[in-house]
């Protein structure tokens, strides 16, 4: 699935503070090459059917004997061990016996010390790797899966392994064994060792998505094969929120366009976002926030949430607004299915200018059958113009005054919101007392 840096950053995928990230929700590897390859995962949202099925089923089976994972292998194992890889070696005995070993241990006492300690992870390594087959075994895997289980059993089926996975523990091995698999793994076993890493990174990440699924209570969504764009949720929550509001919503070719209403803080940009999130992660083949959730394949995901100016190029707020629906416009007209998400349309003009600006960008987008588009604006009075469009929804959040004080239900419901409370909260702020008080009391030194 296509998502630029715009919608990455747009939907908090990745941030520069980790608890507004959601890719720090779901990082729960044990290394830093898993780490690594999630990451990788996370920049390349799958658009393969198939591809997103075989990891949701390698994360059930993940999630269905999570606590059994070996945690044998660590990030220091890691790093240790590619270190060793990328040292000089080249003074190791060939074939060291008893004499050549406690000679070269006198010689190189430092050296040896760094093998001695290199061979101790590589044992925990090929140990570890060992019981992760185990947990593996008597399995019907998915192929992405048994393409690298069958990789990692042909390696460590080398015969030159045998003393090294019988050894009950490091200290049973003697000087000159030690050196000799230092050798070994140094030379002729590199490249597989190498292999195992990259191996390993690939189940931790997954590892990591199937733990978050059970974390976050996740529920993998079930996709359908159509041609039209399908979006139907149950109690949809947005993840990154400690008590979130679940929403119920439908989207496809009879209500393909949904125009959303409501004061700031309402909930607008949570559910656009929650939305967004949830496509998301679907397309990464994990659980989505909600009870349940159907939907169809996504060519991408495009936002326009978190627009700015650009003083360096000197390009205005809403100049940079219409390159970005510019963009959108030449991106969806390819034919493909694609989700769009516009929160608060140009706030860069004037009001009367946005309203034209919006009905005329709302009017063509919802031409487009191949897209489902959330559009959130304060701007109600254009409402009354899209009613007659046969494919829009018209949903808002409602926000009530209370005892002078504001309540949010964060509840979605259906029509355009009614609400006008910018000036309520000036008031309730003591702004527009602040305001009339001003020139009220004059210097007397001036008088």
């Amino acid at each position: 699935m296509r998502v630029d840096k715009t919608t990455l950053y747009d939907l908090s995928v990745f941030h520069g503070e980790d608890e507004y990230a959601l890719f720090s929700k779901i990082d729960h590897t044990h290394t830093s090459e898993g780490r690594t390859t999630l990451y990788n995962l996370f920049s390349t949202p799958l658009n393969n059917l198939d591809e997103i099925q075989q990891t949701q089923e390698i994360l059930s089976l993940y999630q269905n004997k999570i606590n059994n994972w070996p945690t044998r292998i660590t990030n220091g194992t890691l790093l240790i061990i590619e270190k060793f890889l990328d040292d000089n070696t080249d003074t190791i005995p060939k074939r060291p016996d008893f004499l050549r070993a406690l000679i070269f241990k006198w010689l190189h006492p430092s050296h040896y010390a760094m093998i001695f300690f290199s061979m101790k992870q590589l044992f925990e390594f090929i140990n570890g790797f060992q019981e992760i087959m185990v947990f593996f075994d008597k399995q019907t895997l998915p192929n992405k899966l048994s393409t690298l289980i069958n990789q990692s059993n042909s390696i460590l089926a080398n015969r030159k392994l045998d003393k090294l996975k019988s050894c009950a523990s490091f200290t049973s091995l003697d000087k000159s064994s030690i050196l000799e698999y230092g050798n070994l793994f140094h030379e002729e076993l590199a490249s597989d060792l190498r292999k195992l890493i990259t191996i390993y990174g690939q189940l931790d990440a997954w590892y990591a998505m199937a733990y978050a699924n059970g974390f976050w209570s996740l529920s993998f969504p079930k996709f359908k094969e159509q041609d039209e764009p399908e979006i139907n949720a149950r109690g949809l929550r947005h993840l990154m929120l400690d008590e979130p509001v679940a929403y119920d919503l439908i989207m496809d070719k009879n209500a393909n366009f949904i125009f959303l209403t409501g004061a700031n803080m309402a909930g607008k940009s949570t559910l656009i976002k929650a939305v967004g999130l949830s496509v998301y992660l679907a397309h990464l083949g994990m659980g989505v926030p909600a009870k349940s959730m159907q939907l169809t394949l996504f060519e991408g995901i495009l936002t326009n949430i978190n627009v700015e100016d650009n003083l360096v190029k000197g390009e205005s707020y809403f100049f940079n607004e219409v390159k970005r629906i510019k963009e959108t416009i030449l991106k969806i007209t390819n034919g493909k299915r694609w989700l769009v998400l516009i929160d608060e349309i140009f706030k860069g003009t004037n009001i009367q200018d946005a309203m034209k600006c919006s009905l005329a960008v709302i009017k063509g987008l919802i031409k487009m059958e191949n897209g489902l588009f959330i559009l959130s604006t304060h701007l109600y009075e254009i409402g009354e113009d899209l009613k007659q469009l046969p494919s829009i929804s018209f949903k808002y959040f409602e926000t009530k005054l209370i005892d002078n004080e504001l309540f949010f239900s964060y509840q979605l419901k259906d029509g355009v919101s009614e609400d006008r409370i910018g000036y309520l909260i000036l008031q309730k702020e003591g702004v527009t007392s602040l305001l009339e008080k001003i020139g009220e009391q004059k210097d007397p030194n001036n008088s």
